[in-house]
C-alpha cells in the first residue's frame, strides 16, 4: 500500500474499491466451504469461529456495562470469557446469546461491508477489533492465536494490491457466515447424544450441555434450551442466506 499522508491513509480506509469478478467471489466461497465442511480441516478452523464467539461474549458484556475478567482459547477450539455483573437480567442474556451469533452477525456485516466496496475498511475494522481483544486475553495460546490473526489481517491490508486483499476479505467473510452455522448443529447433535444419559459436557466449545450457552439462557429466562437453539440456528442461517445474497451481488 503506497500511502504519503494520513489524509490518504484515511481515504484510503474510508473509500471504495472495486468489486472483485464474480469468478474470485464464488472461489472464496469454495474455498471457505472447503476450510469448514472436513472435520480434520475443521479441527483447526474453528479456531478463528471460537475467537467471534467469544469476542461476541465479550464484547457485549462490556456494552451492557458488565466487567469483563478476561478471555480464554485453548488448543481444543473450546474457549471461556468471564465477565462480572448481576448473575441475572438482561444484561447476562444477552452476553450468553451473542456467542454463537457473534459469528454469523460479523460475517453478515462484513458482506455487508463489502456489497458496499469497502474492502480495505473491513480488513482494517477487523485488526483494530482483534487489537482490542488480545487485551483482554489471559492464557498464552490465546494470546499468541489472536495476535497472529490480527497481524495476518494488518500484513494483508497494508503489504498487498487490490486483488488479493479483495480475495481475503471475500474468503473471511464466506469463512465466517459458512462457520457459523456448524457449532450449532455440533451443540444440537451433543446435546442430543450425550443429554439422554445425563452425561455433562462443559462450557461452550467442549460442547456442553448443561453448561453450554443454550442451558444458560434457558435456566435464566425459563426458556427451553432447544428453542434458543433455533434461535442460534435460525441467526446463522437467516445470515448465511442474507450475506450471500449481498456477496453475490444479487
Amino acid at each position: 500500500m503506497d500511502i504519503t499522508s494520513a489524509g490518504e491513509l484515511w481515504e484510503r480506509v474510508t473509500g471504495s474499491q472495486p468489486d472483485p469478478a464474480l469468478w474470485l467471489v464464488i472461489a472464496t466461497a469454495a474455498a471457505a466451504l472447503a476450510a469448514v465442511a472436513p472435520r480434520p480441516l475443521w479441527q483447526v478452523t474453528r479456531n478463528a469461529v471460537t475467537i467471534a464467539h467469544e469476542g461476541g461474549h465479550g464484547l457485549v458484556a462490556l456494552l451492557t456495562g458488565r466487567r469483563l475478567d478476561g478471555i480464554r482459547l485453548h488448543s481444543d477450539t473450546s474457549g471461556l470469557t468471564v465477565s462480572r455483573g448481576r448473575p441475572t437480567g438482561a444484561g447476562m442474556i444477552l452476553t450468553a446469546a451473542a456467542g454463537y451469533t457473534a459469528p454469523s452477525l460479523l460475517g453478515l456485516g462484513g458482506a455487508w461491508l463489502l456489497a458496499a466496496g469497502h474492502i480495505t475498511a473491513l480488513l482494517w475494522g477487523a485488526t483494530a477489533l482483534l487489537g482490542a481483544m488480545l487485551v483482554m486475553i489471559r492464557n498464552a495460546y490465546g494470546v499468541l492465536t489472536v495476535l497472529l490473526s490480527g497481524a495476518l489481517f494488518f500484513c494483508v491490508s497494508w503489504l498487498t494490491g487490490p486483488e488479493v486483499q479483495a480475495a481475503f476479505a471475500y474468503g473471511v467473510v464466506w469463512f465466517l457466515l459458512l462457520g457459523g452455522v456448524r457449532p450449532v448443529f455440533e451443540l444440537q447433535a451433543k446435546r442430543r447424544r450425550y443429554g439422554r444419559r445425563g452425561i455433562p459436557l462443559g462450557r461452550m466449545g467442549e460442547g456442553g450441555a448443561p453448561d453450554s450457552d443454550a442451558d444458560q439462557l434457558s435456566r435464566l429466562t425459563r426458556v427451553p434450551a432447544g428453542l434458543w437453539i433455533f434461535f442460534f440456528h435460525a441467526v446463522s442461517l437467516s445470515s448465511l442466506i442474507g450475506g450471500g445474497r449481498w456477496l453475490l451481488g444479487l
